[in-house]
């Protein structure tokens, strides 16, 4: 959808929308005490230069404005809160709300076959381009989508409704995102987003582990702070209540 100025001889629309699958990461609170926020922060986080678009989901009321202070201090950016205990604080504030939590988009199996087509034809492809900053959403496929390319810096390859399965490589600066399992069988670098909707059960595997960020499920790890012996391993990342991100080194023999 595009709005314009009421310019008709304007070259370019004053504004546009275009959609865009976002990769947010989400922060659980269960304390209102700030000193204690910061000094996980600060056991957490390697700098202050993250970056990392945040939402924020607490049991407890906070002082949203300190709070949102405190974390910009420390390189977060928070976009947003989930429903319920800050919700009015975040309407004043003009900050965006959130349902509390994302499901699998749900496939549609219909009851009887599809008549047969009477021309075979190719399953469409997915293409990303070489220019940098590049995104492909691949948004009406609800199925496994199998990527045979290079994900090369400043491309972002998202897919909704299935699996996302890269047989080649994902360089530094690329990111590959989906709603439900990750699956790289070249060099895992660059960003890594499963789950990326809220799906607890979504994984992530790869055959070289090597990101500079990798998130489940909104729950997130940055290069510096994974575990050494995963490195360049064929491993598996997934999500578990109350303990975070699980790495598991998967079988090379």
């Amino acid at each position: 959808m595009t709005i314009s100025d009421t310019d008709s001889h304007a070259a370019t629309p004053a504004v546009n929308f275009y959609g865009k699958m976002l990769t947010f990461s989400r922060l659980q609170l269960h304390t209102d005490d700030l000193q204690t926020v910061e000094a996980q922060l600060a056991h957490t986080l390697s700098n202050k230069e993250s970056n990392i678009p945040i939402i924020i989901d607490s049991s407890v009321e906070q002082d949203l404005s300190a709070l949102v202070d405190l974390l910009w201090s420390w390189g977060l950016q928070p976009i947003g809160v989930v429903t319920g205990i800050l919700e009015e604080q975040a309407r004043e504030q003009r900050l965006a709300i959130f349902p509390a939590d994302g499901k699998r988009i749900e496939r549609i199996i219909p009851k009887k076959p599809p008549a047969p087509q009477p021309v075979e034809t190719a399953a469409p492809t997915a293409k990303v381009n070489d220019a940098p900053n590049e995104t492909l959403d691949v948004a009406e496929q609800n199925t496994t989508l199998i990527y045979d390319q290079m994900l090369r810096s400043g491309q972002s390859l998202n897919h909704v409704g299935g699996d996302l399965i890269l047989t080649n490589s994902v360089n530094s600066g690329a990111e590959a995102i989906t709603d439900n399992s990750l699956h790289v069988y070249g060099r895992a670098q660059g960003r890594l987003v499963a789950g990326a909707t809220g799906d607890k059960d979504a994984r992530i595997f790869c055959q070289v582990f090597n990101p500079t960020l990798v998130s489940v499920a909104g729950t997130y790890c940055l290069r510096d702070n994974l575990p050494e012996e995963v490195i360049d391993r064929a491993v598996q990342v997934r999500f578990i209540e109350g303990e975070g991100l699980i790495f598991s080194i998967i079988d090379e023999d």
